[in-house]
């Protein structure tokens, strides 16, 4: 493995360590209904979400396009979930549009289930049903990289997409409490 490649999984591992704590913290703070933090979350819920979705993106096509990673069926599932978002989110944080929640959560919810389906099968947990190779693409159960014993690229895309679930519920909760200008 190229340096560069180690380097981006131990970033990317990092991340996704700081996503699973950020997604405790989240968790933590709306069942102790701190409204400080949940409204400073919540003001930036599309700013928050879209870095999420693009550093996923990004990580996403490094693994296959420099890395020379060969996505497998689900992976390409989690991309067709994932990649939208980048731009849909885009649009509506310089749209100021605060009803992208819905379109987010209806991509993400989704994607985590397949994720997290992928996480398991990868560790041996989950059978695999139709996740043979296509083409030129890995098997399902392949593991192009396993850090700190436990972080796969399928967890990383879980753990973008139930941070990005938690970032959305708290802005769509926050939006809803906001009185709107009408202008």
């Amino acid at each position: 493995m190229s340096p560069l490649v180690s380097a981006a999984n131990q970033i990317l591992s990092l991340f996704t360590i700081a996503a699973q704590i950020l997604t405790i913290g989240l968790v933590s703070i709306i069942l102790l209904k701190k409204s400080e933090f949940i409204d400073f979350v919540g003001k930036r819920a599309i700013l928050f979400t879209f870095v999420i979705a693009l550093i996923a993106t990004l990580g996403s096509l490094f693994y296959s396009e420099i890395a020379g990673f060969e996505p497998c069926k689900l992976c390409w599932f989690q991309r067709i979930l994932m990649y939208p978002q980048v731009i849909l989110l885009g649009i509506a944080f310089l749209k100021k549009d605060e009803n992208i929640a819905g379109y987010s959560l209806g991509l993400s919810i989704p994607g985590a289930i397949i994720a997290g389906y992928h996480y398991l099968l990868q560790l041996g947990v989950a059978p695999a049903f139709s996740c043979s190779a296509v083409g030129y693409s890995a098997h399902c159960s392949q593991r192009f990289v396993m850090n700190f014993g436990y972080i796969t690229i399928p967890l990383m895309a879980f753990s973008a997409f139930v941070i990005i679930i938690l970032i959305q519920l708290i802005g769509k909760g926050y939006t809803k409490n906001v009185t709107k200008t009408p202008w």
